[in-house]
């Protein structure tokens, strides 16, 4: 089954209609609102430089895993 998503809102214009493989090997300022200074942050702080090391980077996926939950709590 295909599955169409519809990522432009999500990046920056030069990425829009880009492929998902181009985008997981993208810089992390192809996300829209990542500004290349933030790039920087990121790739000092974390070794993150594509959006494939962000979207797989342990701390933020528990940072997400910890958001989740709280909408979970009693």
């Amino acid at each position: 089954m295909a599955i169409s998503v519809n990522l432009d809102k999500a990046l920056d214009k030069a990425w829009e209609g880009a492929s998902l493989v181009d985008i997981l090997d993208a810089p992390v300022s192809a996300l829209a609102g990542v500004t290349d200074a933030d790039a920087e942050h990121l790739a000092a702080a974390f070794g993150i430089r594509t959006v494939r090391d962000l979207g797989s980077n342990k701390y933020f996926a528990v940072a997400g895993v910890l958001v989740a939950l709280s909408g979970h709590t009693g």
